[in-house]
């Protein structure tokens, strides 16, 4: 999509789609008699209320060039927080898919008053509501159809430029979102290493590694290879390097994520009910792809490493049994008494990996535990970690960005549910607490770097009706973590 810049009256503006925002208060800034007329009859009249995400279209408005206005109501500005902005600029995104135009103009200084946040968002809930899934089920063919591709903005250069970054956002969580979307006999751990080193190959600064399971055992990282071991679809492990510093030996910022690409349960197998679901089990390496293509657009001066543990979860002869102990990379034994537990057994092999990186800090990403999802529900992601610094760094740009994030505590008492009486530790803790003793789990591999660990099983998909799918969340989060 080209995006331009232009410098005219919004009286004059010659459109397909002159796009403008309006708090209740009527305001679009005193830029235009005609357009602040207009606005005040209309919401006098109770034909716009200009509540926060609403919209009203016009055609041939008079007094102005442009085809057609969208008013984007914007509700009161001082509670037009990230939340509401990032509602209201995906609503108008899907506005602008029904729409028959090539061209629109967006008048940044009634749309975002020149904030850089909101400059983001703005960039991002566009992005974000022109994705749609047609991988398994393609649209139907419309040769008059015509699509967006020129946005012209009222605005400088640095709203440009930030708008950009927004949508460089939206790119990476529609990357994860389409990752999270494909069925599960497409995702495999072999596909998703294909992904990382097609994704690799797009950016310069970006390479990719990608180990077998014959290295995988070379290596020693057993306890992730015991969850593959049921499966007929060999399991991955994925380095994505971004090498972005000035100075190259410049410690990194490190991503982890769990790419269980379809998880049965294994022996300890789920229930039959929204199985299906159980294909976004790997929205945690989605996570990590989609952060890394983003930040390769934006072209972040900083090093980043994003790392990928793929397996498929599934029963047969061969696969690892309740009550089975194993030998993590780090030498400590798990015994597993259920086989369902599984992504803090991929990701305690990849977190203790990642010490070589000397990292800055660590996060790890995983649709881990379907507690959290009873404890947040769908709003926030849930936030663990032994660094209060991190922590509250990540809570903190959650808050700004609308990706919000809840911390839990980890503390010694937790820690003692995992005790087992034939191994070192056990990978679950009773039904009591099930995120932070699965968090507790992995604290146990992460004592060498800063480290925090987002359980997202509730905030990665939607679940159910038209909206069912992948959200591409965290990646607003993360990305703007690492950017700080």
């Amino acid at each position: 999509m080209e995006i331009s810049l232009i410098s005219t009256t919004l009286d004059q503006i010659e459109t397909e789609c002159l796009v403008v925002g309006v708090s209740e208060d009527h305001s679009v800034v005193g830029r235009s008699t005609e357009l602040d007329k207009l606005t005040s009859d209309l919401i006098d009249s109770g034909d716009f209320k200009a509540k926060p995400g609403s919209q009203i279209i016009l055609r041939n408005p008079h007094g102005l060039c442009a085809k057609r206005l969208i008013l984007v109501g914007l509700g009161n500005l001082e509670t037009f927080d990230a939340l509401a902005q990032n509602d209201a600029f995906v609503s108008l995104g899907k506005a602008l898919k029904g729409l028959p135009i090539t061209q629109m103009t967006l008048d940044m200084e009634s749309l975002t008053r020149g904030d850089q946040g909101t400059l983001e968002r703005l960039g991002y809930g566009l992005v974000w509501a022109a994705y749609e899934y047609t991988t398994t089920k393609p649209k139907p063919v419309d040769d008059d159809a015509k699509l967006l591709t020129h946005v012209a903005l009222l605005g400088s250069e640095a709203d440009q430029a930030h708008l950009t970054t927004g949508m460089a956002i939206g790119h990476g969580a529609n990357l994860t979102r389409e990752l999270g979307n494909l069925p599960g006999n497409t995702c495999t751990p072999r596909y998703l290493a294909d992904q990382a080193v097609h994704l690799a190959g797009r950016f310069s600064k970006l390479s990719c590694e990608v180990f077998d399971e014959d290295a995988l055992e070379e290596i020693g990282m057993h306890c992730m290879l015991s969850v593959s071991r049921g499966s007929e679809e060999p399991a991955r492990f994925i380095i994505l390097n971004y090498q972005g510093a000035t100075d190259p030996d410049s410690k990194p910022k490190v991503l982890v994520g769990k790419g269980v690409t379809f998880d049965t349960g294994g022996i300890s197998l789920k229930p039959s009910a929204a199985m299906d679901e159980m294909k976004f089990d790997m929205c945690g390496a989605a996570t990590v792809m989609g952060c890394m293509q983003s930040i390769c657009e934006i072209g972040l001066e900083a090093n980043v490493i994003g790392v990928i543990g793929a397996v498929e979860n599934m029963p047969s002869g061969s696969a690892t049994k309740p009550g089975d102990v194993v030998k993590t990379l780090a030498g400590k034994t798990v015994e597993i008494l259920n086989t369902d537990a599984e992504g803090r057994l991929v990701l305690c092999d990849a977190l203790t990996y990642v010490e070589r990186f000397n990292p800055e800090a660590v996060v790890d990403i995983a649709t881990l535990t379907g507690a959290c999802l009873v404890a947040l529900g769908r709003h926030n992601t849930g936030l663990l970690s032994t660094d209060d610094q991190l922590a509250d760094e990540l809570y903190t740009i959650g808050q700004e960005t609308g990706d919000p994030c809840w911390r839990l505590p980890i503390e010694a008492p937790y820690q003692k549910l995992l005790d087992s009486n034939f191994a070192d530790i056990a990978n679950i803790g009773g039904r009591d607490a099930g995120t932070i003793t699965a968090a507790c789990f992995l604290s146990r591999f992460t004592e060498n770097y800063r480290w925090a660990h987002l359980d997202i099983a509730g905030t990665a998909w939607f679940s159910g009706g038209k909206a069912k799918g992948a959200s591409g969340r965290p990646v607003p989060l993360l990305v703007n973590w690492l950017r700080a």
